[in-house]
Protein backbone atom coordinates (compact mmCIF):
# COMPACT_ATOMS: atom_id res chain seq x y z
CA UNK A 1 0.00 0.00 0.00
CA UNK A 2 0.92 3.41 -0.82
CA UNK A 3 -0.32 6.54 1.19
CA UNK A 4 1.21 10.36 1.50
CA UNK A 5 0.69 12.90 3.96
CA UNK A 6 2.52 16.31 4.04
CA UNK A 7 6.09 15.88 1.94
CA UNK A 8 6.20 11.94 2.95
CA UNK A 9 5.35 9.11 0.46
CA UNK A 10 4.74 5.62 2.49
CA UNK A 11 5.35 2.49 1.44
CA UNK A 12 4.31 -0.90 3.07
CA UNK A 13 6.25 -3.62 1.65
CA UNK A 14 6.31 -7.12 2.33
CA UNK A 15 9.84 -8.93 3.67
CA UNK A 16 9.66 -10.96 0.37
CA UNK A 17 9.27 -7.82 -1.78
CA UNK A 18 11.61 -5.51 0.06
CA UNK A 19 14.97 -6.39 -1.56
CA UNK A 20 13.51 -5.76 -5.33
CA UNK A 21 11.20 -2.09 -3.84
CA UNK A 22 14.61 -0.87 -2.85
CA UNK A 23 16.53 -1.58 -5.32
CA UNK A 24 14.30 -0.61 -7.74
CA UNK A 25 13.78 2.86 -5.89
CA UNK A 26 17.76 3.45 -5.68
CA UNK A 27 18.79 1.95 -9.30
CA UNK A 28 15.68 3.07 -11.45
CA UNK A 29 16.45 6.51 -13.46
CA UNK A 30 12.79 7.33 -12.99
CA UNK A 31 13.02 7.58 -8.81
CA UNK A 32 16.66 7.76 -7.74
CA UNK A 33 16.25 7.71 -4.45
CA UNK A 34 20.49 7.49 -3.94
CA UNK A 35 20.35 9.23 -0.38
CA UNK A 36 19.38 7.30 2.92
CA UNK A 37 18.62 9.36 5.44
CA UNK A 38 17.81 7.02 8.03
CA UNK A 39 17.13 3.06 8.96
CA UNK A 40 15.36 1.87 12.15
CA UNK A 41 13.69 -1.12 13.95
CA UNK A 42 10.33 -0.90 15.00
CA UNK A 43 8.46 -2.85 17.69
CA UNK A 44 5.19 -2.68 16.57
CA UNK A 45 4.15 -5.03 19.96
CA UNK A 46 3.09 -8.31 16.85
CA UNK A 47 5.49 -8.20 15.07
CA UNK A 48 8.76 -6.29 14.10
CA UNK A 49 9.62 -3.32 10.88
CA UNK A 50 12.38 -2.01 9.21
CA UNK A 51 11.68 1.72 8.36
CA UNK A 52 14.01 3.28 5.84
CA UNK A 53 13.36 7.41 4.79
CA UNK A 54 15.01 7.72 1.61
CA UNK A 55 15.68 10.77 -0.88
CA UNK A 56 15.66 11.97 -4.32
CA UNK A 57 16.52 14.86 -5.84
CA UNK A 58 14.18 14.50 -8.82
CA UNK A 59 11.37 14.61 -6.00
CA UNK A 60 10.20 17.35 -3.29
CA UNK A 61 8.99 14.44 -0.92
CA UNK A 62 10.36 12.31 0.74
CA UNK A 63 10.22 8.48 1.45
CA UNK A 64 9.11 6.33 3.36
CA UNK A 65 9.70 2.42 3.06
CA UNK A 66 8.28 0.17 5.97
CA UNK A 67 8.91 -3.35 5.48
CA UNK A 68 6.34 -5.07 7.63
CA UNK A 69 5.67 -8.12 8.92
CA UNK A 70 8.89 -9.78 10.64
CA UNK A 71 8.65 -12.73 12.46
CA UNK A 72 9.24 -11.29 16.36
CA UNK A 73 11.02 -14.56 17.34
CA UNK A 74 13.49 -14.74 14.28
CA UNK A 75 13.27 -11.07 12.67
CA UNK A 76 15.45 -10.91 9.17
CA UNK A 77 15.51 -8.85 6.41
CA UNK A 78 18.39 -8.60 3.69
CA UNK A 79 21.21 -5.83 3.87
CA UNK A 80 20.96 -2.27 2.50
CA UNK A 81 24.35 -2.08 2.41
CA UNK A 82 24.71 -3.12 -1.16
CA UNK A 83 23.12 0.48 -2.30
CA UNK A 84 23.92 2.47 0.77
CA UNK A 85 27.08 1.95 2.72
CA UNK A 86 25.54 4.31 5.47
CA UNK A 87 23.82 1.50 6.26
CA UNK A 88 25.72 -0.54 7.73
CA UNK A 89 25.45 1.05 11.69
CA UNK A 90 21.96 2.06 11.00
CA UNK A 91 21.48 -1.91 10.65
CA UNK A 92 23.78 -2.67 13.67
CA UNK A 93 21.80 -0.19 15.69
CA UNK A 94 18.50 -1.69 14.85
CA UNK A 95 20.19 -5.42 15.14
CA UNK A 96 21.58 -3.99 19.00
CA UNK A 97 18.17 -2.71 20.17
CA UNK A 98 15.49 -5.09 18.50
CA UNK A 99 17.12 -8.14 17.15
CA UNK A 100 16.47 -7.70 13.49
CA UNK A 101 19.30 -9.91 11.91
CA UNK A 102 19.81 -8.34 8.10
CA UNK A 103 21.73 -10.81 6.02
CA UNK A 104 24.13 -9.42 4.26
CA UNK A 105 25.69 -6.62 6.96
CA UNK A 106 29.56 -7.56 6.76
CA UNK A 107 29.57 -6.55 10.34
CA UNK A 108 26.47 -6.88 12.00
CA UNK A 109 27.17 -6.83 15.97
CA UNK A 110 26.31 -5.29 19.11
CA UNK A 111 27.28 -1.30 18.86
CA UNK A 112 25.77 -0.07 22.22
CA UNK A 113 25.43 -3.03 24.60
CA UNK A 114 28.27 -5.56 25.71
CA UNK A 115 28.42 -8.46 22.70
CA UNK A 116 27.39 -11.27 25.09
CA UNK A 117 24.33 -9.52 25.81
CA UNK A 118 21.49 -11.61 26.12
CA UNK A 119 18.41 -8.62 25.13
CA UNK A 120 17.51 -6.05 23.27
CA UNK A 121 16.47 -3.01 25.00
CA UNK A 122 13.70 -1.45 22.61
CA UNK A 123 12.13 -4.29 22.04
CA UNK A 124 8.50 -4.08 23.81
CA UNK A 125 8.76 -7.28 25.37
CA UNK A 126 12.18 -6.52 27.33
CA UNK A 127 11.93 -6.16 30.88
CA UNK A 128 14.58 -4.64 33.03
CA UNK A 129 15.88 -6.83 36.26
CA UNK A 130 13.35 -5.88 39.70
CA UNK A 131 16.28 -4.60 41.14
CA UNK A 132 17.15 -2.15 38.17
CA UNK A 133 16.03 0.42 39.20
CA UNK A 134 16.65 0.75 42.72
CA UNK A 135 20.28 0.15 42.60
CA UNK A 136 23.08 2.10 39.90
CA UNK A 137 24.58 -1.19 40.66
CA UNK A 138 28.22 -2.12 41.55
CA UNK A 139 31.47 0.30 40.51
CA UNK A 140 28.86 2.98 39.91
CA UNK A 141 30.38 6.38 40.65
CA UNK A 142 28.47 9.80 41.24
CA UNK A 143 29.35 12.35 39.80
CA UNK A 144 30.09 15.75 41.50
CA UNK A 145 26.90 18.53 41.28
CA UNK A 146 28.06 21.27 39.49
CA UNK A 147 26.23 24.61 38.10
CA UNK A 148 29.15 25.24 35.58
CA UNK A 149 28.02 24.07 31.70
CA UNK A 150 29.68 21.12 30.70
CA UNK A 151 33.36 21.89 29.18
CA UNK A 152 34.11 25.71 30.91
CA UNK A 153 36.40 26.17 33.30
CA UNK A 154 35.21 26.43 37.05
CA UNK A 155 35.14 30.14 37.65
CA UNK A 156 37.44 29.51 40.92
CA UNK A 157 39.78 28.28 38.69
CA UNK A 158 39.80 31.06 35.67
CA UNK A 159 40.36 33.73 38.99
CA UNK A 160 43.28 31.46 40.24
CA UNK A 161 45.24 31.24 36.81
CA UNK A 162 44.65 35.42 36.54
CA UNK A 163 46.05 36.12 40.34
CA UNK A 164 49.63 33.86 39.06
Amino acid sequence: PVSARHDTTEIRVAPEHYPEVVRTLHDDPVFRFEVLADLAGVDTGETMQVVLHLWSELTPDWLRVICEGLSRDDPRVPSVTFLWNGAEWAEREAYDMFGIIFEGNRDLRRIYMPPDYAAFPLRKDFYLPDDAARSPGEGIRHMEQTHDPAGVPALSAIRRSKVG
